[in-house]
């Protein structure tokens, strides 16, 4: 690969448009759910999913289900993507807006 073509896919990366939205982290084995939002939701788990490998997610109630029943017990789940035609202002609110409506729909713990 050239110095040119290495550009050019760095620059393709940075410039790629990110998906907004809210998720559900669910654990299997007792059914409890955590809702969540992320300006990037469709790489949100790789990172949450390593926080949570390594002990440190400051969540205790997500952390410690972790800890019982392993990763294995746990799905990610995509519930709401915004347009990406939002500016940063109405995406982060109604991010917000949509959290607070899956929570409550869900019975869920916020993230």
């Amino acid at each position: 690969m050239t110095q040119s073509d290495r550009n050019a896919l760095i620059a393709a990366y940075k410039g790629r448009k990110t998906v907004a939205g809210v998720f559900a982290v669910i654990c299997n084995a007792t059914g409890e759910v955590w809702v969540g939002r992320s300006v990037h939701v469709e790489t949100h788990r790789n990172g949450l999913w390593f926080s949570l490998r390594m002990g440190g997610y400051p969540n205790p109630g997500l952390q410690t289900a972790w800890r019982l029943h392993g990763g294995d017990g746990f799905r990610f789940e995509e519930l709401d993507r915004l347009s990406t035609d939002l500016s940063s202002l109405e995406r982060d609110g109604e991010l917000k807006r949509r959290a607070a409506l899956w929570q409550a729909r869900l019975q869920a713990r916020a993230l």
